[in-house]
């Protein structure tokens, strides 16, 4: 079609022996949002890889404005005006925040310096119009996910692209955010841009999409005018059957407190934070970027020092120093940074499973591993979360982002705690995943494990939480509990409006 800036014919592309992509054609019209969905696996991310020149398609050719193109190389893609926001992060954390906008396009003086000043301008203004205060001179290792995503976002509209591809923009993003994100993607596309949208939550493909194309295990399955499909039926079509209800159904918990934070604060980042969880509960951690909510799970595993304050656990105070102590007093946390600090991708499945149990597969005079007992470990959440993967030897490098998710999971659940911190459990994973992980920790917290759950999606918080804890620039705001777990209740709380107010 003459509309279309981009078309790909007949794209496969393997791994090894293993095909992920089966002849896969189509076309991108300018001045679009395209959004792309399926499950984990399905191919996304491996697709918007090739376009990108991160990998090289086995067979197929692409047309760029009519004309057959070769993109060995992300410079390639570059040139060509395509740019990518990845799933994973692709920032230098010992680099500022301009350096990396600006990393490999640095903007030059006349006399052939570095303009540290025009970029640090622009990488101001860039930040603004994403309504974000973060410093062009902060160090990315010092920021949250959620802003090291809106650098991303900042890092790939820099310069002028046609194409952007968007793999997963909003998975650690709150709903404020993702609003502003919104409305600029619709800015860049009434000045022309090209957007692919890549994501699992597929009320945002439906509002800000045009078009909608699935994926299905390597294959083309559907593509369809946003305005003629329902969600319900970008999932039947995602997993190639009918999903039965996501949520589980809530069961009261026992009145036991079993874990207890008072007063606990870490100077600059939280400040005087008090909660109870009780035995049998999911208690949601809810609040905008900044809140503090993250922070406050790295206090309680001993990643951050806490100034004042105590925790306990089946009322025994505990003196925790370091991640080490918090597991063995029975806590586990799953961190919001899968690659940065959840996972090492150059390790295996099996390795990954048990990063944090292995002790208990050494437990003999030599601390020789079990590997045997290893591998069937990682076997059994093989088989519990339908991982995808073609053996438990496979680096985790080569798995999808949401198969990569659960394999922190399970790593995460091996240690056996009481009291489970998941911190942005579903990001980057497909609705049938979320659907599997969200009965499993509801099956974990009947089975004596108690769970904080922290999420910026506030159908999670409502559809998982027995109480949600609400935060605002490191302090709680209020406790929510019941039908009083709704959107507007947590959003008052987010940002410090009272009713009154509103």
């Amino acid at each position: 079609m003459n509309d279309e800036i981009l078309n790909v014919e007949n794209i496969c592309k393997s791994f090894s022996t293993v095909e992920v992509l089966h002849s896969i054609s189509f076309g991108i019209r300018r001045g679009e949002i395209l959004g792309i969905i399926g499950e984990n696996g399905a191919g996304k991310s491996t697709m918007m890889k090739i376009l990108s020149g991160v990998y090289e398609l086995s067979s197929g050719q692409i047309f760029f404005e009519g004309k057959p193109v070769q993109i060995d190389s992300p410079q390639d893609a570059k040139s060509m005006g395509i740019s990518i926001i990845p799933q994973e992060f692709n920032l230098i954390n010992d680099l500022s925040v301009y350096n990396n906008v600006f990393l490999g396009s640095e903007l030059l003086k006349k006399n052939g310096f570095l303009d540290k000043t025009a970029m640090k301008k622009r990488t101001r203004e860039l930040l603004s119009s994403l309504e974000v205060e973060i410093s062009p001179d902060a160090q990315i290792g010092d920021l949250s996910a959620a802003e090291k995503q809106m650098v991303e976002i900042s890092k790939a509209i820099a310069f002028k692209s046609r194409i952007l591809i968007m793999d997963e923009p909003t998975s650690v993003l709150t709903s404020h955010e993702i609003n502003i994100l919104f409305n600029l993607m619709r800015k860049l596309k009434e000045k022309g841009l090209t957007i692919v949208y890549i994501s699992h939550k597929l009320k945002e493909v439906k509002e800000i999409c045009d078009r909608v194309m699935v994926l299905r295990d390597g294959n083309f399955v559907l593509d369809e005018e946003i305005n003629k499909i329902s969600p319900e039926k970008m999932a039947q079509s995602m997993v190639g059957r009918e999903l039965s209800q996501i949520f589980p159904e809530k069961i009261k918990p026992e009145e036991k407190i079993v874990f207890e934070v008072k007063n606990i604060t870490v100077p600059d980042v939280i400040n005087n934070i008090s909660f109870n969880l009780k035995k049998g509960e999911i208690l949601g951690l809810g609040g905008l970027v900044g809140a503090g909510r993250t922070e406050v799970s790295e206090a309680i595993m001993g990643i951050r020092k806490i100034s004042e304050g105590e925790i306990y656990i089946n009322g025994k105070n505990l003196k925790i120093k370091n991640p080490e102590g918090a597991v063995k007093a029975g806590l586990s946390y799953l961190s919001e940074d899968r690659q940065g600090s959840g996972i090492i991708t150059s390790f295996s499945v099996a390795h990954n499973t048990t990063l944090v149990s292995l002790p208990a597969y050494s437990d003999n005079p030599a601390q020789w591993i079990d590997k045997p007992g290893e591998l069937e470990t990682a076997e059994k959440y093989k088989n519990l979360f339908n991982l995808k993967t073609a053996s438990l030897q496979t680096p985790l490098e080569f798995l999808s982002g949401g198969n990569q998710q659960k394999v922190s999971m399970s790593k995460s659940i091996d240690t056996k705690p009481q009291v489970l911190i998941v911190d942005e459990p579903t990001r980057g994973i497909d609705v049938s995943a979320k659907q599997e992980i969200y009965h499993f920790i509801h099956d974990l917290v009947q089975n004596n494990v108690s769970c904080i759950f922290i999420s910026s999606e506030m159908e999670e918080l409502i559809g998982m939480c027995h109480r949600v804890v609400v935060m605002k620039d490191g302090e709680v705001t209020g406790t929510l509990e019941d039908t009083k777990i709704t959107e507007e209740e947590i959003m008052l709380l987010a940002t410090g409006i009272t009713e009154e107010d509103a």
